[in-house]
């Protein structure tokens, strides 16, 4: 709690305060993802994403896309911040290569 204002942790607790995203406001920013992200990895035939920071996190999250922020350095303010990479698909959709658990002892 020390450093709410800091890292903008007031943002989280004021958002966990509300009743979450409205069905209307979910089903267009999906609507927009179908028609920006996804359309644009499709037609560049990408594998990835990559972007500084967490940004595209929030997006990636509501389209139910895979994503993973990995740790980059430092700002000129000390303040540290990641690489997030995201896509269409998980390793593990894209290579099938997953196998269920065995629940057998």
């Amino acid at each position: 709690m020390e450093k709410i204002k800091e890292y903008g942790q007031d943002i989280l607790l004021g958002a966990e305060a509300t009743n979450g995203i409205n069905m209307k406001t979910l089903l267009k920013l999906a609507r927009l993802l179908k028609n920006g992200f996804e359309k644009l990895v499709k037609e560049h035939e990408l594998d990835a994403s990559v972007t500084p920071r967490y940004d595209v996190s929030h997006f990636l999250a509501i389209g139910g896309f895979p994503g993973i922020s990995v740790p980059a350095g430092y700002d000129n303010e000390g303040i540290p911040f990641g690489i997030y990479f995201g896509g269409l698909k998980g390793f593990e959709q894209a290579t099938k290569i997953r196998k269920p658990p065995s629940f057998k002892p």
